[in-house]
């Protein structure tokens, strides 16, 4: 069960958001290699929590080791990770008044220079795939309010009930990529998991 809550954009946002309320996935924990190793351990596998650490451990390392090759490694049913770059506007492969050419390398650009490194930065993408792609998750998903949010919706219609607004469903919940609000934020239709289309 995901729960969310309601955060409202300051009133004196300029934007179209001003004022709105936009829900967001209220995380419970945030699970590391090793605890992801004793949850699976306790699925009555035949491995030891200690050995599954140790694939989990080395499996990551492969994975980035692979992604620094310049590899797509896609993880069925869960995400297709690789490799991205945030590069620089260069206007031409060589600059004769400077005498610099378009280098495969991560720098910034200074000002006036029309040609040098051609990357920002790099960063890792990951992207969802099967069972984890967008219209899967709205299948699955099941949504509810945390216990403050249905408190608050209960005091907004003026009665103690705290179950309305609440949807245990999978089938009809909505999606979509959202805008960027102030605060870094994504409203709309959910949060942005990453920054291609789902495979």
């Amino acid at each position: 069960m995901i729960e969310l809550y309601l955060s409202k954009v300051t009133e004196n946002s300029e934007t179209e958001q001003a004022g709105k309320l936009y829900a967001r996935v209220s995380y419970k924990e945030t699970m590391s290699v090793q605890d992801m190793a004793h949850h699976m351990a306790e699925h009555n596998t035949m491995f030891s929590e200690g050995s599954i650490t140790g694939i989990l451990i080395d499996f990551v390392k492969c994975v980035r080791e692979q992604v620094l090759m310049g590899n797509t490694v896609k993880i069925d049913n869960l995400a297709i990770f690789k490799a991205t770059v945030e590069a620089n506007a260069l206007e031409t492969l060589y600059d004769a008044q400077s005498d610099k050419v378009a280098q495969a390398s991560i720098g910034v650009l200074a000002e006036g220079q029309k040609t040098g490194p051609a990357v920002k930065t790099i960063k890792l993408l990951a992207q969802s795939t099967g069972d984890f792609t967008r219209d899967e998750l709205k299948k699955d998903a099941k949504l509810s309010w945390t216990d403050k949010t249905k408190a608050e919706i209960a005091a907004a219609k003026g009665t103690t009930d705290s179950t309305d607004g609440t949807n245990s469903g999978g089938n009809n919940q909505s999606g979509g990529s959202g805008t960027l609000t102030p605060g870094g934020n994504n409203s709309g239709g959910g949060d942005n998991s990453g920054d291609g289309d789902d495979h």
